[in-house]
């Protein structure tokens, strides 16, 4: 199933680079500098994980039939809802409320990494 990382790879990067750009040219007037830093904060590893969900599309094309790997991605997908989204409302909005809820999601960016690790380790390359 690489088709729908790879999209939401492609969606997620053309994202970042339109967030990056509203950040640099339209926010830079309105946000404080704290709140500047925690925009880029959620932009940057947006953009990584982002890069994420392509190459976790691309590992698909090869190994099909890992779950872990697909896994994976959606944990990847998590993360870039809970902690970089939550970022950017925090630093649009200035409502802390919204720090609660990242955490989780960069638990989720950690735990992808780990799931993937995982499952590259697990994955038999002659048999997949």
């Amino acid at each position: 199933m690489p088709k729908p990382f790879l999209l939401l790879g492609a969606i997620n990067t053309f994202l970042c680079i339109a967030l990056g750009a509203f950040g640099a040219h339209g926010l830079k007037s309105v946000l404080t500098d704290d709140m500047q830093t925690i925009f880029h904060t959620g932009l940057q590893y947006h953009l990584y994980h982002s890069f994420g969900l392509l190459i976790i599309g691309l590992l698909l094309i090869h190994y099909a039939k890992s779950r872990l790997i697909e896994l994976s991605g959606w944990l990847m997908l998590l993360g870039i809802i809970l902690f970089s989204f939550n970022l950017y409302m925090l630093s649009l909005t200035e409502i802390r409320a919204f720090g609660i809820i990242t955490p989780f999601g960069g638990f989720s960016y950690i735990v992808s990494w780990v799931v993937l690790a995982i499952a590259l380790w697990k994955v038999n390359p002659s048999v997949d």
